[in-house]
């Protein structure tokens, strides 16, 4: 069985033309909902999905209703093969899973989802490498700065607890112990 699948971003926007073509290509049922693709809560997308029997092929008007990005599209075709169904788009031909070569292309596509990913892994491990050389650090803020753990080491060092010396400067006695264990005693540093 054709199952439709409409979607539009916005309340402004209509269903009217997406629906009359899923109709005329043969749609007996049709879901439809009005929210932006980017959402991953699409609960009609979700219900089609759940109620899909094997065989059924799910028809959009245009790939772009169904999904954002490419992975997005991979992820949906795969769950739709899970459920022996298929999936063929009006505007791209191409697009048509019940076929051996609309298969091969989305096959195609995965591959190069997967190159584009790992492309993307690689040169951000590339540039953090290179700003970790040039002295960027990653990560929250410290929370301390160097002065005031220096102040914290000699209240410490004058007696108080370093629970009064978190209280004191405002901060969490971990975040004060972990501030000692990153940065050494000066006279330990200094080697006096």
């Amino acid at each position: 069985m054709l199952i439709g699948y409409a979607r539009v971003s916005t309340d402004d926007q209509d269903l009217s033309q997406q629906r009359t073509a899923l109709q005329v290509a043969g749609c007996r049922r049709i879901y439809e909902e009005k929210v932006s693709g980017a959402k991953r809560d699409r609960p009609q997308l979700v219900r089609l999905i759940d109620q899909l029997r094997a065989d059924d092929v799910v028809t959009v008007t245009r790939l772009d209703r169904l999904a954002r990005s490419t992975r997005d599209l991979l992820d949906i075709a795969e769950r739709l093969e899970g459920a022996g169904a298929g999936l063929r788009s009006l505007a791209e031909p191409w697009a048509d899973t019940t076929s051996p070569a609309g298969r091969m292309v989305l096959t195609v596509f995965a591959g190069i989802a997967e190159f584009e990913r790992a492309l993307i892994a690689e040169r951000t491990g590339t540039g953090r490498v290179a700003a970790k050389a040039r002295g960027v650090r990653f990560g929250r803020p410290p929370k301390l700065t160097v002065d005031q753990i220096a102040l914290a080491r000699r209240l410490v060092d004058e007696g108080r607890s370093p629970r009064e010396a978190a209280r004191i400067l405002n901060v969490h006695p971990s975040t004060l112990y972990r501030a000692f264990a990153l940065q050494p005693p000066e006279d330990a540093a200094t080697g006096s």
